[in-house]
């Protein structure tokens, strides 16, 4: 069945995160790849990631990459570090014939560019105990300081875009400030949805700390690990899915990619799989 379902659908790059965040990966990869379709979930119904436990995480990224195969995937892309953390490895090892490529923090380049010697990373609490993030450390981190920087309420304030509200700027200056005085020059946004908080964290930060986006890195691995004998299919088609509310994904299409598309409603059924 899944052969047949994938033989009738374009080939596509399958991208997956609890919500808004891997947009930011697909903007990289619209903007590197354009003559690639692609598939876009949101599992906004699970939304946040973060503080779930890793066995729910792995059942949420399983059914997620299955519905996605029958749709014509050829490479998935868990555009979430938290998922990464929590669930690359097993999906590597459930779907050995697939490309799958994860997300980590970019802590190698934030160590080679810093200038004082501190670098901080913002997260979620499931990537900062990750044991990839944790092997980063062990290789990167004996060089610099390294704060890692547990920011849940950056994710809900990218998801409801209130970066700019009075609120949300106390929120963000709440967070970067005490990086700020521990010398920081460096912050690696450990989180898809972060780069989405750009325009509001740089002013608080200064033009004398870079923020750094893994997403343009992550754009061109999917284009290297991108099967050479797979045709692309024309033209090219780009279809979004959400667990959640159809009508906000589509307005953060909108709003953030400038994108006009209804993303299709997806549910779990009792068996942990998703339908329409």
């Amino acid at each position: 069945m899944l052969g047949q379902q994938v033989a009738a659908r374009p080939a596509s790059i399958g991208v997956l995160d609890s919500g808004i965040g891997g947009l930011s990966v697909l903007r990289q990869l619209h903007q590197l790849l354009p003559h690639h379709s692609t598939l876009y979930l949101a599992d906004q119904v699970h939304l946040p990631y973060g503080p779930r436990a890793e066995a729910e995480i792995i059942t949420f990224v399983d059914g997620i990459i299955r519905f996605l195969l029958d749709e014509g995937a050829r490479v998935i892309v868990i555009a979430c570090n938290t998922a990464s953390a929590a669930a690359l490895h097993q999906a590597r090892a459930t779907f050995p014939d697939i490309p799958i490529v994860g997300m980590e923090p970019a802590l190698k380049p934030a160590v080679a560019a810093t200038r004082s010697g501190v670098v901080a990373v913002l997260s979620t609490q499931a990537t900062a105990a990750g044991a990839p993030y944790q092997r980063l450390l062990d290789q990167y981190g004996q060089q610099v300081k390294v704060i890692t920087c547990v920011a849940p309420q950056l994710v809900q304030i990218a998801e409801a875009q209130t970066q700019h509200t009075t609120e949300g700027r106390a929120a963000i200056q709440a967070v970067i400030e005490p990086l700020l005085q521990a010398g920081v020059d460096e912050i690696v946004l450990g989180c898809t949805h972060f780069p989405f908080l750009m325009d509001a964290v740089q002013p608080i930060a200064g033009a004398g700390v870079h923020l750094i986006d893994p997403s343009p890195a992550v754009a061109r691995q999917t284009a290297r690990v991108w099967p050479a004998a797979e045709a692309l299919p024309l033209p090219v088609q780009h279809r979004y899915f959400t667990t959640g509310s159809p009508q906000q994904l589509q307005m953060h299409l909108g709003h953030l990619l400038g994108i006009a598309a209804v993303p299709d409603a997806l549910h779990w059924d009792a068996a942990g799989a998703l339908s329409r």
